[in-house]
């Protein structure tokens, strides 16, 4: 007998084209899926037999989806450079000296951080992914992998294309469906061209995405056109990557006209990340004209060392401030706008709007709950001219706020704490591994005279 479970709330708000907002509501789960959204009454009324679950002062709402991110356990101690002198000086020593098991414990940690405050479905771009996929499956959350790539002899201590379809081959569709693994590039920089053909290859022969860094800092653009005579975009094209049967850029900040056009052309998506934009000093994407030319943008935290937390609400704020500081317009990217970038165009973006990204019947049941009964979320405001809860979502709200998170219909995060792994266990074990990290990488530096920079060749 299938299990059906009732979700009361006092605020439902499925992210739908109409921004509704049903007061008193409830969602029918079942097996994992949606069935029914409508007034509370009448669910218990047509569905007598179903479990009744009473979220009380709380608002459900669709799970965020972070578009980008990378695993890690450099939190806090890469700080004050550039993002290619970040690059050399504190991330690529990283990954020459990082360990498969660091690497696992990493991925752990960050997703058990994203449960907890509200993410439902991530992007990680990170090494050792089978490590990734486990913490995944059993974690529950549901994420897209997509090793740190790169083919090319000054930088032989990424992920390689063979152990990227080595993770596809193993994990792709696995978890229930919940894990996806698509191709990954580090960098255009990163790969040699029968590299680059080789991955429009892979990405058409197992029907899975692409996903790479582009356009992140003028440094980017300024060595793309000195190496292949076009702007980033223009030259992913000409290599052919942009065929995949589905296509993610992570950062898009120095992007002109054209490109904007391309992508759209393209159904390209976009992970705009400005926190770590502006940390890093990279720039303001123009999220405003990609999202006035179609273009799927989504929002991503990128990773804890230039972030430095995995909050989603954060990065909903800091996207929404940031525009209306670029463009000197208190208007620009209004709340709505801003809810949609962290859920259903998380989902365009990632080709994942069937199944994700919304509360609609026949999607699965990705779901958080959020604590009404705030100082954050007073006055609280339902209707009328003054209707503020977009507003506080984005303005206001911070991930310890969340006290459900679900996925597929299960129950992972439950008051405010995780139920499939202990926190503070993990907590524990980063802390005893990364000394560990940051004195190999250390020795390294100290044997090799510092990084490599190939990028100046």
């Amino acid at each position: 007998m299938k299990k059906s479970t009732i979700y009361i709330a006092d605020y439902i708000l499925p992210m739908d084209d109409d921004n509704t907002l049903i007061e008193n509501g409830g969602i029918l789960v079942e097996d994992g899926i949606i069935k029914s959204i409508d007034a509370s009454e009448e669910l218990t009324v047509t569905f007598p037999h179903a479990e009744v679950v009473y979220l009380e002062n709380q608002l459900l709402m669709p799970g965020l989806i972070n578009t980008h991110c990378h695993s890690g356990m450099l939190r806090g101690t890469a700080e004050g450079l550039p993002v290619w002198d970040w690059l050399q000086q504190y991330i690529d020593p990283m990954h020459r000296v990082l360990l498969p098991e660091d690497a696992s414990l990493s991925s752990w940690l960050c997703y058990a951080e994203a449960l907890l405050s509200g993410t439902t479905c991530i992007v990680d771009m990170w090494r050792y992914m089978h490590g990734s996929a486990e913490a995944a499956e059993q974690l529950g959350i549901r994420a897209c992998l997509v090793p740190y790539v790169a083919e090319h002899p000054d930088h032989n201590y990424f992920e390689t294309l063979d152990t990227n379809e080595q993770l596809i081959n193993q994990w792709h569709e696995k978890g229930d469906g919940r894990i996806q693994v698509w191709v990954g590039l580090e960098h255009l920089f990163y790969a040699e061209p029968h590299a680059l053909t080789r991955i429009a290859a892979m990405c058409n022969d197992y029907n899975v995405g692409f996903h790479t860094h582009s356009n992140e800092s003028q440094f980017d653009v300024e060595q793309t056109l000195a190496r292949y005579q076009c702007r980033p975009l223009h030259a992913l094209e000409r290599q052919g990557l942009l065929e995949a049967p589905k296509v993610l850029l992570a950062h898009c900040v120095w992007v002109d006209e054209s490109e904007i056009s391309l992508m759209a052309h393209r159904n390209i998506g976009v992970a705009h990340n400005p926190i770590s934009n502006m940390k890093l000093a990279s720039g303001a994407a123009p999220v405003v004209e990609m999202l006035k030319a179609g273009i799927a943008v989504g929002l991503g935290t990128d990773g804890e060392k230039e972030n430095n937390n995995l909050d989603m609400f954060e990065e909903m704020k800091t996207a929404s401030l940031l525009a209306k500081f670029v463009k000197l317009d208190a208007a620009t990217l209004d709340a709505w706008d801003v809810c949609k970038m962290a859920t259903i165009n998380g989902a365009k973006a990632l080709g994942l709007a069937q199944t994700t990204g919304s509360l609609e019947v026949g999607k699965s049941a990705d779901m958080i709950s959020i604590n009404l009964n705030t100082p954050r979320m007073t006055p609280l405001i339902a209707s009328g001219p003054l209707m503020n809860i977009h507003h506080n979502l984005v303005h206001a709200v911070q991930g310890q706020d969340v006290n459900m998170t679900m996925v597929a219909g299960k129950v992972l995060v439950k008051n405010g704490k995780l139920l499939e792994h202990d926190i503070q266990t993990l907590i524990e074990q980063v802390n005893l591994a990364a000394p560990a990290l940051f004195a190999r990488r250390n020795a390294w530096m100290k044997t090799s005279g510092g990084s490599k920079n190939a990028l100046n060749k």
